[in-house]
């Protein structure tokens, strides 16, 4: 385990920031970069480990791939044309890396490939992945309590359709690749939209899809290559640091090139019923994306509730956006969260235990959180935290350091380097003291 790492809250929280490019998006401009034939150049990556590892896949898989600083150069080409890698695909801590890679080897016919990871990824489910897998035809192998390593052998996949129990843009993006290749149509439905990144890129690179709010049916086809593509910056991480703007006593910065897609800025939505002082305006857009700036200010926070419908389209925030109840006026209640269990960490157990550390009244079941908040981030108190092997949990306790009244020692400071590896200097670059 790294050394644990002190945060405490600053004078102020100013200025402009800049964030790498959105990990979501980096794990998928990639993959459909390897798939299109010719030269795709992709600048402002994610530089985490989670995005290093699907590169890393791809060469293992026959894909020439340069990578300079954030920026790859893919020479695609079909996926008849991929190989089986000489040793098991090693897909580190990024669960994307091995679900989406499981969808697409499915349905490449004479493949075999073994996809493992760290430990904390090989406790995660894959089975409501293998299953819809397996109804088209895949022959997936996972260990007995349905998770990876996961052995694919690759087939001639049939389409299907699906209706999927729980909303998951990972699932939802691995069923696809499986569609894109093979015959008929393939057609999931999802109970609640979750992100759409897939089905915009995938649109804009040519591929033969129909979307409706819950549905997406696609055909097989080839894609074709977007040419230069610059990556739109990480909402989720932006999320981070627009919360400690908010809740710092001095903060005013502004974000700029941030992912604006609407799948992704379900912690704007909250936060605004809340009655923070968060600003977004679209610029461009990039591959279907809306790209633009975000601009937060200290706030005076009131409680909400968050239900079932709106967690997809705020999962990765729900740590940061507990941490903002904490502090808002009120009692604030999270329910229909129990996907949080099945992250890097259990994520619901983790941020309760988190809470009660900073001396926060929460009250917290199978799947919902009760928060009873302190009014102004200055109560939380300091404690030491032990985030383990998630990114997320690392950066919602440090945040609470660097807006409460007491400093945060957070052990697994060293996880954040999955998603953003910049975050203590970016951080740092805002803070007077």
């Amino acid at each position: 385990m790294d050394r644990p790492i002190r945060f405490a809250s600053p004078k102020a929280l100013r200025g402009a920031l800049t964030l790498p490019g959105d990990k979501s998006i980096s794990h998928r401009a990639l993959l459909f970069a390897a798939l299109a034939p010719g030269t795709t150049e992709l600048v402002g990556l994610g530089t985490g480990e989670d995005v290093r590892s699907t590169a890393k896949a791809l060469q293992q898989l026959g894909i020439s791939l340069t990578w300079q600083g954030s920026d790859a150069t893919v020479q695609g080409r079909p996926l008849a044309q991929w190989h089986s890698p000489a040793a098991p695909i090693d897909c580190g801590n990024s669960g994307t890396t091995m679900r989406l890679l499981t969808g697409l080897l499915a349905a490449a016919p004479g493949m075999d490939a073994t996809l493992t990871g760290d430990a904390s990824l090989l406790r995660r489910p894959m089975a409501r992945l293998a299953e819809p897998l397996r109804r088209m035809g895949a022959e997936i192998a996972l260990t007995a309590d349905g998770t990876g390593p996961v052995r694919v052998l690759g087939k001639s996949l049939h389409g299907q359709q699906y209706v999927l129990q729980v909303a998951s843009a990972q699932v939802k993006t691995a069923l696809l690749l499986a569609g894109l290749h093979a015959s008929g149509a393939t057609t999931v439905r999802e109970p609640a939209p979750s992100r759409d990144h897939s089905e915009r890129m995938l649109g804009a690179m040519g591929a033969d899809l129909d979307v409706a709010q819950d549905v997406v049916r696609i055909r097989p086809g080839a894609l074709r290559s977007a040419g230069r593509v610059h990556v739109p910056g990480d909402p989720s991480s932006a999320a981070f640091f627009a919360i400690a703007v908010l809740l710092h006593p001095r903060g005013d910065v502004t974000i700029d090139g941030v992912c604006l897609n609407p799948t992704r800025t379900g912690f704007v939505s909250v936060l605004e019923r809340m009655g923070a002082r968060l600003l977004t305006g679209v610029q461009r857009t990039v591959l279907g994306e809306p790209v633009g700036r975000l601009h937060a200010l200290s706030s005076v926070l009131r409680a909400t509730r968050i239900d079932a419908s709106e967690v997809p389209a705020c999962i990765d925030e729900l740590p940061i956006l507990a941490l903002a109840a904490a502090c808002a006026r009120g009692t604030s209640v999270f329910s229909g969260i129990g996907e949080l269990r099945f992250k890097e960490s259990d994520r619901l157990e983790a941020t309760a235990r988190l809470l009660r550390l900073l001396h926060v009244d929460v009250r917290d079941s199978s799947d919902r959180l009760e928060i009873v908040g302190k009014g102004q981030a200055s109560r939380l108190t300091g404690c030491a935290f032990t985030a383990g092997a998630d990114h997320r949990m690392a950066m919602t306790a440090a945040i609470a350091g660097a807006v409460g009244g007491g400093a945060v020692e957070v052990e697994g400071v060293a996880s954040i380097a999955s998603s953003f590896p910049g975050f203590e200097d970016a951080l740092r670059r805002l803070s007077s003291f």
